[in-house]
């Protein structure tokens, strides 16, 4: 492939003049109406803001699992938003990852299975992927649920392996749409620590979309999306 390379200089994230619209029975619905930002390796951003608002329509914008209508999106220095598919899903596997609010671990898979499957997707020896998959899940306390499936983990444990999952890749970007959202507040707190341990000991970004304020303070920058634009809290 005769495409330019990423730059190792570049910021790992960054958006410009975002805007996102949507037609819906005739009218349009103006979600983003043009937001900037830009990550520096390792920072922790946590955006905020009121159901509806647009807080997930912009972290699929940022993943590229949708396009802007306007302005763009740049990955290690490269517009994502103007790769074509097959590029663009072979860019997220490689620098994103992605942590949901429900966990979409395959059920027929063991633990270990489930979070080695990004490294298995992009054809890293078997052996190689399996052994990492046990090492990160040894880190988040799951050493003693490796061969167990989904459904004889708890939520909290589920949610565990969907963090190691979005960091097998060791990506240069990790995406969080409300994490700890289903979860009691005990489990969401190992949740949410597991996540900045893991944010802690690599060079991975991390922005967190929350309705929880006191675990949005906890991260470097907190900003809120209100009426499409994004500003500090």
């Amino acid at each position: 492939m005769n495409s330019p390379e990423f730059s190792s200089g570049a910021p790992p994230l960054s958006c410009h003049g975002l805007v996102r619209h949507f037609r819906e029975q005739g009218r349009v619905l103006k979600v983003l109406r043009g937001v900037d930002l830009s990550m520096a390796p390792g920072e922790r951003v946590a955006v905020v803001g009121a159901s509806g608002c647009g807080k997930t329509t912009f972290l699929q914008l940022l993943g590229g699992l949708d396009t802007p209508t306007r302005g763009w999106v740049e990955l290690k220095g490269r517009n994502l938003s103007a790769m074509r598919p097959g590029e663009r899903g072979a860019a997220r596997n490689r620098n994103i990852g992605f942590v949901y609010q429900f966990h979409h671990l395959l059920p027929e898979f063991n633990a270990v299975e489930n979070v080695a499957m990004p490294l298995l997707i992009r054809r890293s020896p078997a052996s190689e992927a399996m052994a990492a998959a046990r090492e990160l899940l040894r880190q988040a306390g799951l050493g003693e649920r490796l061969d167990h499936r989904p459904a004889k983990l708890s939520g909290g444990e589920r949610q565990r392996v969907a963090v190691a999952r979005a960091l097998i890749t060791r990506p240069s970007i990790v995406l969080a749409d409300e994490p700890t959202g289903n979860l009691d507040p005990e489990s969401g707190e190992q949740v949410f620590e597991l996540l900045l341990q893991l944010n802690r000991e690599s060079s991975a970004a991390l922005v967190v979309v929350t309705h929880d304020l006191a675990r949005a303070r906890r991260m470097d920058r907190v900003l809120a999306l209100r009426d499409g634009l994004l500003a500090a809290a």
